[in-house]
């Protein structure tokens, strides 16, 4: 083979070459939809269950307009704007900061309420005046309203409790003698989750739509949302079903999960003379992990961190 042969192939195989390297595999362009997972908020209901409780919370809108319609004596419309949820003590520190709402709790009796319809101020002054027949004034959103008001008030929050009680045939709810202003009259621990159904009320004569909210344990609703599945009644499960029904039932049992940094042994006279300010080494180094257990059982390791202005642990080694 001539050298000139030799060369014109080795440029061949060259750009052979130089072609296979440059070739790529064409772009897929798929669009792929991601949602962050906020772990600071409460997942209590999944996206069907919502979508379940949306269909249940516009068929509520349209009773709370007959309602409205009824005792105000004018055609009205309910709009669901959204359904959030939130964990008690979350929620309970916004509405400490807001002296500006009123609350007519619920329940099924009424120590134990479970509920609650928020009214902002400014929905207060509109829907008194509303009931009175009067006509809407501008700069009034911030005034008290009257004992006579307070009460008017009183009968469409009630009225609206009576619905919600109506829509479901296990729903018994009962509210309680009167509103509270400021301050929400529920008894949360702050791991229970709350399920807010925010809505507006327009007038057929009004330009504005006023805003309120219904707030109910999230764990009420589980039948509505499909979340866990009657035992009894007409909708009775099989022999085979009850296992995973009662299953669904214990998994929403509440359990308390301590976080112990570590635990050290004094003598009763060392305890006696401890003092402000004195400092007590633990059995425990500064870099190893802590212990956190359920029910006094130990189940996870982990490192101490902050959350949300708030202490946590970041879980690192599982022991169950």
């Amino acid at each position: 083979m001539s050298d000139t042969g030799a060369n014109n192939l080795s440029e061949q195989r060259i750009q052979q070459l130089l072609a296979a390297v440059g070739s790529r595999p064409p772009e897929d362009n798929t669009q792929v939809q991601t949602t962050d997972y906020d772990w600071h908020r409460p997942h209590y209901f999944g996206s069907e269950q919502i979508k379940k409780l949306d269909d249940f919370a516009k068929i509520l809108a349209t009773a709370i307009a007959g309602k409205f319609t009824s005792l105000c004596q004018s055609d009205f419309s309910v709009t669901v704007v959204s359904i959030t949820q939130h964990f008690a003590a979350e929620f309970c520190n916004e509405t400490s900061d807001s002296k500006q709402e009123y609350f007519l709790g619920f329940g099924t009796n009424r120590a134990q309420l479970c509920g609650v319809v928020g009214v902002p101020n400014e929905t207060a002054v509109v829907w008194a005046r509303q009931l009175l027949g009067e006509s809407e004034t501008e700069g009034e959103s911030d005034k008290d309203l009257s004992q006579l008001e307070v009460s008017l008030l009183s009968d469409i929050a009630s009225g609206i409790i009576e619905v919600l009680s109506g829509s479901y045939e296990s729903f018994d709810f009962r509210p309680v003698d009167s509103f509270v202003k400021g301050e929400l009259p529920l008894k949360l621990s702050g791991s229970e989750v709350l399920c807010k159904i925010a809505f507006n009320v327009k007038g057929a004569d009004s330009e504005n739509a006023s805003d309120a909210y219904l707030l109910i344990l999230c764990s009420e609703l589980d039948f509505v949302a499909g979340k866990t599945e009657s035992i009894g009644g007409p909708n009775a499960l099989s022999p085979e079903e009850v296992p995973k029904a009662i299953l669904q039932h214990i998994e929403q049992i509440n359990v308390n999960v301590t976080a112990q940094l570590s635990e050290t042994q004094l003598t009763f006279d060392q305890i006696l003379n401890l003092q402000v300010n004195d400092i007590l080494v633990l059995g425990r180094r500064v870099n190893e992990p802590i212990e956190l257990k359920v029910d006094g059982r130990r189940v996870y390791r982990g490192w101490p961190a902050k959350s949300a202005g708030q202490y946590a642990v970041v879980f690192k080694e599982d022991l169950k």
